[in-house]
């Protein structure tokens, strides 16, 4: 694991960036884009986040985006974003998020493992 500055991933996070705030705000009717679509797109968000800075095993990274994504929902279950003092509508208790689910831990999964797909694809295709 290394700093290493990558641009073509800074930009496909300001893309998947967009894209959640489009799925949040204009597109939050759409019960399938809002409940489980930005779920999937969010660990996605998360990997290229760090692959703009930290050039790192793709699949530790994989793993331990689940893993951190996994103790997220579990803090939910647990009402933290009210425990750390944060209001209702703030951002960060939309961030923190305010309801655990298992539909969520399922999509957290199906991202990662969309991740895994498109990165062994990717790296076929480069041999």
């Amino acid at each position: 694991m290394s700093l290493k500055f990558n641009l073509k991933y800074v930009i496909l996070t300001i893309l998947l960036f967009l894209t959640e705030v489009l799925i949040a705000t204009v597109l939050k009717d759409i019960f399938f884009v809002r409940a489980y679509l930005g779920d999937v797109i969010v660990v996605i968000l998360l990997y290229t986040f760090v692959k703009s800075f930290i050039a790192v095993n793709n699949e530790k990274l994989i793993l331990a985006i689940f893993i951190f994504s996994c103790m997220i929902e579990i803090a939910q279950y647990f009402n933290i974003a009210e425990k750390l003092g944060f209001q209702r509508g703030s951002l960060m208790y939309v961030v923190i998020g305010n309801s655990f689910s298992w539909i969520d831990i399922t999509c957290y999964a199906i991202g990662c493992l969309l991740l895994y797909v498109i990165i062994k694809l990717n790296s076929l295709n480069r041999k």
